[in-house]
């Protein structure tokens, strides 16, 4: 690798050729301030905080753009470049919503972080009109408040170039541009997927979540309620983040012990509806392989995706796996199977869910998704929103002993852990499909590395029993664009298709915990959290989910068999198509 040496702050620098001059100063353990700028998604340049002094250069150059030369001279904190920081952003605060007691973002605001850093308060010395704006909630997953927001494009940026939507973009001119949808339209009359995604790369309190917090306690502090709680298998990855704990420590023991404390009579884990999802996708798959069904079999897991598919590829609806999704699935076993056994109303149980997704509350109010005449699922609320109403009721949640979840609907394989993992359910529905083929269930091998990691499009065959499976793996919507139309085109041909809305896949979900610019930058967060559900992978006694014995208990009980009338109208539902606006 070719490399260039340069001075940063005196100190010599070897960095590789074509590095930019924030890059270069990484190397040397230098951390130069930004708010713009996320690395291969907004690189332009535009907040100037991030200014650095040149030597022979005319003025302040924006280190996130300036490529290093041979012999070059910088220096990120002279007396010039701190004033030049300040005066950018006081004028940034004097547009803003300075009221950060009562913002969901005060104490993780990057904005707010800088101003500590470079001593500048909310006084600004540049005070004067300020623009006023009406928040909009009238999406079902979140609101933006323009108050809040500092212009820095990041949304958009992600909107378009990595979810290739593109529902929001900078509206009007000079000092009255804004970031917002075509024509004055509101989030929810738009087709935003609710991935959520533009929520966690907001460097402020502009764009969140719609919190349910107080709505689950509300239905806790109920003597009428039976209120139920699932977690989805990528929010113990990411939750102890909110409690200071380095990312990819797996808590889950410690979330079934916080869940518990505050007050749900049952804590179960949505793994245990991952694996069911498991037994049903992979009959589906199979039937449509041997009946000549629509192929290829696209994964239905995701609600970010499925609404995608719904809107930018209304003519492939019957690709998509008719299963719902595990968080689905689980709610609707929750209120039928669950509600019997314990002689329970249906309509007195409270189902919440706490999900790593934003678009999962969106899919609670989907049509289909009530199987016992009743919502599936009631409350769906995200990572984040459950480390705020642990922090609420005053649980110390470093303290609290390692407990596990409740049974029957508790229990689950490592094969249902992996869901949380951009080509897990991929390699689950393998260690199934497999069985099914040969009839044999042989303990290795059962990895299948080849759908495994961050890439954004991942491809591979096997041959079982006779039969060639061509299977793709994609997470982020403008890597499941480009997948589809090279099947619409006729130039791939696969018999099963995973599609996770975000890139990453639910580690990456966007209801996680915040990571700031400069972990997104340069440190590789999404591979850490995916490790902490492989080692429990590796760790798990069962790693099939057809051997997962409650699951069998399931069928024998009440469903019957896989992909029977009951177990469809139980756990399938219907998508529709719908327009791009």
């Amino acid at each position: 690798m070719e490399t260039v040496n340069i001075k940063i702050n005196g100190v010599a620098v070897s960095a590789p050729k074509g590095s930019t001059i924030l890059e270069a100063a990484r190397l040397a353990h230098i951390d130069i301030p930004t708010l713009c700028f996320l690395k291969e998604i907004n690189e332009i340049g535009a907040c100037r905080i991030c200014v650095v002094e040149v030597k022979g250069a005319r003025s302040l150059v924006a280190s996130c753009v300036y490529p290093v030369n041979e012999g070059m001279e910088v220096w990120t904190n002279t007396p010039k470049v701190v004033d030049s920081r300040k005066k950018t952003l006081q004028l940034i605060l004097s547009n803003h919503n300075k009221r950060c007691l009562s913002c969901v973002r005060s104490g993780n605001c990057e904005l707010q972080t800088l101003s500590k850093e470079l001593g500048v308060d909310n006084e600004s010395l540049y005070a004067g009109e300020m623009q006023h704006f009406t928040i909009d909630d009238s999406a079902a997953h979140m609101i933006r408040d323009n108050s809040k927001c500092i212009l820095c494009r990041r949304c958009t940026a992600v909107c378009e170039q990595v979810q290739s939507v593109g529902v929001i973009g900078a509206n009007e001119r000079g000092f009255r541009t804004n970031i917002s949808s075509p024509f004055g339209m509101g989030l929810g009359e738009t087709s935003c997927v609710s991935c959520g995604q533009c929520i966690a790369v907001c460097p402020t309190g502009a764009l969140a979540e719609k919190d349910a917090v107080g709505e689950v306690l509300a239905a806790l502090a109920d003597p009428d309620k039976h209120v139920v709680v699932q977690t989805a298998p990528s929010v113990r990855a990411a939750l102890g983040e909110g409690f200071g704990l380095p990312i990819g420590t797996n808590v889950e023991g410690k979330m079934a012990s916080a869940l518990r404390r505050l007050g749900f009579a049952k804590v179960f884990d949505t793994d245990f509806a991952a694996d069911l999802t498991i037994i049903e996708e992979a009959n589906e798959l199979l039937d449509r392989v041997s009946k000549g069904g629509t192929l290829p079999l696209i994964t239905s897991c995701s609600p970010g995706w499925v609404k995608y598919c719904e809107h930018y590829f209304p003519d492939m609806i019957d690709n998509l796996s008719t299963c719902k999704s595990p968080q689905q699935m689980f709610g609707a076993m929750l209120k039928t199977y669950y509600a019997e056994k314990n002689h329970i109303d249906p309509k007195k149980i409270v189902s919440v869910s706490v999900m790593p997704c934003t678009a999962k509350k969106f899919e609670i109010g989907r049509d289909h998704q009530s199987a016992a005449g009743v919502p599936d699922v009631d409350i769906a609320i995200t990572t984040r929103e459950l480390v705020r109403m642990i922090e609420r009721t005053g649980i110390n949640f470093l303290e609290l002993p390692d407990e596990e979840f409740d049974n029957p609907l508790g229990e689950s394989t490592g094969a249902s852990v992996i869901f949380g993992v951009s080509g897990g359910v991929m390699e689950a529905a393998l260690r199934t499909a497999v069985w099914k083929l040969t009839g044999e269930n042989p303990d290795s091998p059962i990895e299948f590395s080849e759908v495994r990691g961050m890439q954004g499009i991942k491809e591979a065959s096997y041959d079982v029993a006779g039969l060639t499976v061509n299977v793709a793996v994609a997470s982020g919507l403008k890597n499941a664009h480009d997948l589809l139309t090279k099947i619409k085109n006729g130039e791939a041909n696969y018999q099963f298709v995973e599609i996770m809305g975000c890139p990453g896949g639910c580690i990456n979900g966007g209801g996680q915990p915040i990571v700031d610019s400069k972990t997104r930058n340069f440190v590789d967060y999404r591979s850490l959290r995916a490790k902490a559900l492989y080692d429990e992978d590796a760790g798990k006694v069962l790693r099939k989910s057809h051997d997962n014995p409650n699951i069998k208990k399931l069928y024998d009980e009440y469903l019957g068999t896989p992909g029977g009338h009951k177990a469809h109208e139980t756990l399938h539902t219907k998508y529709v198509k719908r327009k791009i606006q």
